[in-house]
């Protein structure tokens, strides 16, 4: 069975990557494959940017029945 294992990390300033935790055993051959990443687009950082508010009762109160001077 093929396993795969994908991770993410930094190339150092000499060009080197370092990954640690790797799911296979010690002399195991394995393929490698390195790829740059995706910049995050700015709907994944913003996700709700463009969205329709609703706001439903805007002057209703909120937890009254929380509040002890309520009681």
């Amino acid at each position: 069975m093929q396993q795969t294992f994908r991770t993410k990390t930094l190339i150092t300033k000499d060009g080197k990557i370092s990954i640690k935790g790797l799911p296979f055993r010690t002399g195991e051959t394995v393929e490698v494959t390195v790829r740059r990443g995706k910049k995050p687009s700015r709907a994944a950082k913003y996700p709700l940017r463009g969205k329709t508010v609703v706001y439903r009762d805007p002057f209703k109160g909120v937890a009254v029945n929380d509040w002890e001077s309520a009681r």
